[in-house]
């Protein structure tokens, strides 16, 4: 599924980047385009627009994003404004928080789904990833 990139580390096209298998990264990772991780990221993952979890990936962070597609294994709480949709290989311990989610079979989910009722927020990904920095400075 995420296996048409070819060689590199880490690249950045456009408003899309790519952290490839074989690559970690350690810290807090920002972006305001779309994200693809099939290595690993330890710490937190926020964009403001999609993000791609392919199935060589490990993630040991929440996750903040407008729309998520999960293949690999998250271990934090995943926090999606418009959707996720969790493959059949993906794993994810931890809460998820969307407006609409899509659970392949054979997906393993060990945490709570929550789905806002009523009318989709007008608020943007951007303001969440605020509201999630505000909430860890705040702990």
């Amino acid at each position: 599924m995420f296996k048409e990139k070819q060689g590199g580390s880490q690249a950045q096209s456009g408003n899309q980047t790519i952290i490839a298998q074989g690559v970690r990264v350690e810290g807090d990772f920002h972006s305001d385009g779309d994200v693809i991780i099939d290595g690993e990221v330890a710490g937190s993952v926020e964009t403001t627009m999609s993000l791609q979890i392919g199935e060589s990936a490990r993630i040991q962070a929440n996750v903040v994003a407008q729309s998520a597609v999960i293949a690999g294994e998250v271990r934090g709480n995943i926090k999606a404004l418009d959707r996720v949709e969790l493959t059949s290989t993906s794993r994810v311990q931890g809460d998820i928080e969307t407006q609409s989610i899509s659970v392949a079979e054979g997906a393993q989910i060990d945490g709570r789904i929550s789905m806002s009722g009523g009318k989709k927020t007008k608020r943007g990904a951007k303001a969440q990833v605020e509201e999630v920095e505000q909430e860890e400075v705040e702990a």
